[in-house]
């Protein structure tokens, strides 16, 4: 079963497919399968061209493997894995060539 632990819109910057992309969705996502917890850190940049624009483009989607072992969803490791959640997005977005904006906040952070 696949869970959004954590999900929050972000101004951002950062083109892709020709497209300039000005806000983007960041994510904590926690999969169990078979008895196997998986967390994964993902980004989605889209285009935000105007203040209600959440329409969320999937061919700007980055996501990196945070852990995976036997076992359940643990609320410590989820609160070990948010605490480091910026820095892997800073990564996985530098290595693309685009940028969060953590002060920017697009809304409230939904857990």
């Amino acid at each position: 079963m696949v869970v959004n632990v954590y999900s929050q819109y972000f101004a951002a910057e950062g083109t892709f497919s020709g497209v300039p992309r000005h806000a983007a969705l960041v994510m904590l996502i926690s999969d169990s399968e078979a008895g196997t917890i998986t967390y994964r850190a993902a980004v989605t940049f889209f285009p935000h061209n105007a203040p209600d624009d959440f329409a969320v483009s999937y061919d700007a989607y980055f996501e990196q493997q945070l852990y995976s072992a036997p076992g359940r969803r643990s609320r410590k490791r989820e609160s070990a894995l948010l605490a480091t959640l910026r820095d892997v997005i800073d990564s996985l977005s530098a290595a693309q060539g685009a940028s969060v904006d953590w002060s920017q906040p697009l809304g409230e952070a939904r857990e």
